[in-house]
């Protein structure tokens, strides 16, 4: 029986905890007392155990999930001493394998990067390095991709906000659908259900350009055509790839300071 300790239970690792425990077949979880309400509410759906403090959740449990800000992890690191046949996954963002191996003073760390899709088990899961017993425990979750390097997983976590960022793309479409008079519930069904079939299509014609794929259906004439030029007079491309760059140059700079001592506490 996997016995999971979670150090840091707030809204992702909540929604994991509940995505494992559908799928991920006989497990122990073991919850800090930080984030007690999250934890309560995990103990009385699920039978989680709440522990008094994370140093006990340290000694349940064989792996050890970390879902802290950044800024909270020395700290979380000075409170509890880990095991050397521990296994330590991190979803902290912009925090390398080798700071956890020196913060936590165990070689077996893994970064992972997850979505709110945990929840349902159809999230992307990002992990590196690539290691089997990680990859196990995750891969009930949704799709795993291992990444080859750390400026991948920093890519990986690019991505993660882009997932953050299409709530809000599927909101102003669903809004300007509302305005135009379309109920609210049918504007909402319409733009997920597109999004979902696009991203499905994709999916299965993986062979050929994304690019291509939106060509075959924008041709001269037609009225997606007409809609997508008016996209590049906007420069939509240039505001997503801009969004893209500013994050992508915070986390190598945060992750390029080799020290957590003045790492801020966002979050992806």
């Amino acid at each position: 029986m996997i016995k999971l300790g979670i150090l840091g239970v707030g809204d992702l690792t909540e929604k994991m905890v509940r995505g494992l425990l559908r799928d991920a077949g006989e497990m122990e979880v073991f919850l800090s007392p930080r984030g007690r309400e999250k934890a309560c509410t995990l103990s009385r759906d699920l039978s989680c155990r709440v522990m008094p403090d994370n140093q006990a959740v340290v000694d349940a449990a064989d792996i050890i999930l970390i879902g802290v800000r950044p800024g909270q992890l020395i700290e979380l690191a000075q409170q509890v001493t880990l095991r050397n046949d521990q296994k330590l996954i991190s979803l902290v963002s912009g925090v390398s394998v080798n700071e956890l191996r020196r913060l936590f003073g165990i070689q077996r760390c893994v970064r992972a990067m997850l979505s709110y899709a945990a929840e349902i088990n159809r999230s992307t899961v990002a992990i590196f390095p690539a290691d089997a017993e990680a990859q196990a425990l995750l891969r009930p979750l949704g799709n795993l991709i291992s990444l080859a390097s750390e400026t991948e997983f920093e890519l990986a976590t690019v991505s993660a906000c882009m997932n953050g960022w299409f709530y809000f793309l599927l909101h102003d479409l669903q809004h300007w659908l509302i305005e135009k008079g379309l109920p609210p519930e049918r504007a909402r069904a319409l733009v997920t259900s597109s999004m979902e079939d696009c991203a499905a299509y994709a999916k299965h014609q993986d062979s050929l350009p994304i690019r291509d794929l939106g060509q075959s259906i924008a041709t001269p004439g037609t009225f997606t055509a007409q809609g997508l030029e008016m996209l590049g007079l906007h420069q939509a491309n240039a505001a997503w790839n801009a969004a893209c760059e500013v994050v992508f140059d915070a986390l190598l700079t945060q992750s390029g300071r080799g020290s957590l001592c003045n790492l801020d506490t966002a979050e992806h």
